[in-house]
Formats: structure tokens, sequence, C-alpha cells
């Protein structure tokens, strides 16, 4: 190698170095000049994450408690420490299980109590259900008329059955004829229609 191309090529290492001390350099003043700011955003990231798995944590020991207690109190529905734990940790399992106790049971005091429950379809069922056990034709007729109603359809059939027992054909025939075409129970509506109407 001549001279002149080792001079070239140790220009040409200095200006390489050059520019990653100028590059270094630069990081440096930007780090130091929004110092704060970047902290702020690392810390905050972490007490995010770290608040995200303790959320997590806390979620899963909630839902394994009420897991638990459901357990329990399938087994044994008197416990009533079960029961407690199930309504603070888990409301809408809670009233699922009271649900469940009212229908087994035919107690209408329950059914009363859930029917302004949150939980998924439990409102709507428990007014059917209390209704149906009292025989309050008034209630189910009303049942009827509410929007989304889970059970219209049985309301209906068990409002024509009572009509029937009534001597009342034509209320029969009406009920029975607003129970839907795709209804499970359209088939018994139709047997009721032609051989208990008369």
């Amino acid at each position: 190698m001549s001279l002149k191309e080792n001079m070239d090529a140790l220009k040409e290492e200095l200006s390489s170095e050059e520019k990653f001390f100028e590059s270094a350099i630069r990081t440096e003043r930007f780090v130091k000049k929004y110092q704060k700011p970047l902290i702020a955003t690392v810390v905050a990231s972490l007490l995010a994450a770290g608040g995200a798995i303790g959320y997590q944590a806390y979620t899963n020991a909630k839902l394994e408690s009420s897991n638990a207690a459901f357990n329990l109190l399938l087994a044994n529905p008197s416990d009533a420490k079960a029961e407690q734990t199930l309504k603070n940790d888990n409301p809408a399992l809670y009233d699922v299980w009271k649900l469940s106790r009212g229908i087994s049971q035919n107690d209408v005091s329950i059914l009363e109590g859930l029917k302004h429950s949150e939980a998924f379809g439990v409102a709507d069922i428990a007014s059917y259900e209390a209704a149906a056990i009292k025989g309050d034709v008034a209630s189910l007729d009303q049942y009827t008329k509410k929007q989304g109603a889970l059970y219209k359809d049985l309301a209906l059939l068990e409002l024509a059955v009572n009509a029937i027992e009534k001597g009342d054909a034509k209320t029969a025939n009406e009920k029975l004829a607003l129970i839907s075409a795709e209804s499970p129970i359209t088939q018994v509506s139709g047997a009721l229609a032609h051989y208990g109407v008369k």
C-alpha cells in the first residue's frame, strides 16, 4: 500500500469514528434534554404493566373463589359462608344459583327478588316462573307483551290452557295463534288447538 492509500484509509476511518462520536453526542444531548419525560414514560409503562398483571391476578383469584363457592353450594345449599362468598365475588353467578333454587323449590319470594337482576336472562326467567307458580294470569299476559321475553311462547301456551280450563275457547285460540311458527312448542300448541279447544 502506498502512503496516499494509507492516508485515505486513515481519513475514512477517522471520518467514520467522527460520525460515530457525533451520533453519540447527539444521542447524549437528546437524552439530557428529554431525560425527565423519558424516565416518566418508562416508569408509567412499568406501572401500567404491573397494574395490568395485578388486576388479572385479582380477577383470576375472584373467579376461582366464586367457582369454589358455587361448587360448595351445589353440594350444600345451606352453606352461608359459601353463599356470601359467591354473592360478593360473582353477583351474576349468584343470581343464577338463586334462580335455580327458586325454581327447584317453587319459592315465589326468591323469584320475586330476582326480577331486577342484571345477570343475562335471570330477571326475565324469574318473572315468568313467579307468575307461572302463582298462576297469575295477569302477570303471564303482561309477560307475553314484554319485548324479547325468553319464554313468551310458553307463557302463551299456559294462558291458552288456563282459558281452556275456564271454558273460554275464543281466548284460548287467540293465545295459541300468537305462538310463533318457529317455536319449539308449535306442535304442542297445534295439538292443543286441534284437540283441546272446541
